[in-house]
């Protein structure tokens, strides 16, 4: 069940609008390369590659989550900003 959630969440993510802040848009990323991925499985990027560093930072950040917590995690982030994008 909680996987179907999250995959819903993931499509629902995908409409969120364009105006979505890049800091939110990065803890959704390592929220979902966490509960899909794991840990982090790659070397950090080098300083000239500035969007894909701070996606593997955002990853790094959540690394001790659990698949579950990082999927709980992901449905409530994309909850909250579904529901400010329509405020």
């Amino acid at each position: 069940m909680k996987a179907e959630d999250f995959e819903e969440h993931a499509k629902k993510a995908m409409t969120l609008p364009e105006n979505t802040s890049n800091e939110n848009k990065l803890i959704l990323y390592g929220l979902y390369k966490q509960a899909t991925v794991g840990p982090v499985n790659t070397s950090r990027p080098g300083m000239f590659n500035m969007k894909d560093k701070a996606k593997w930072d955002a990853w790094k950040a959540v690394e001790g989550k659990s698949t579950d917590e990082a999927m709980n995690d992901y449905i409530t982030k994309v909850k909250q900003l579904l529901e400010e994008a329509s405020a």
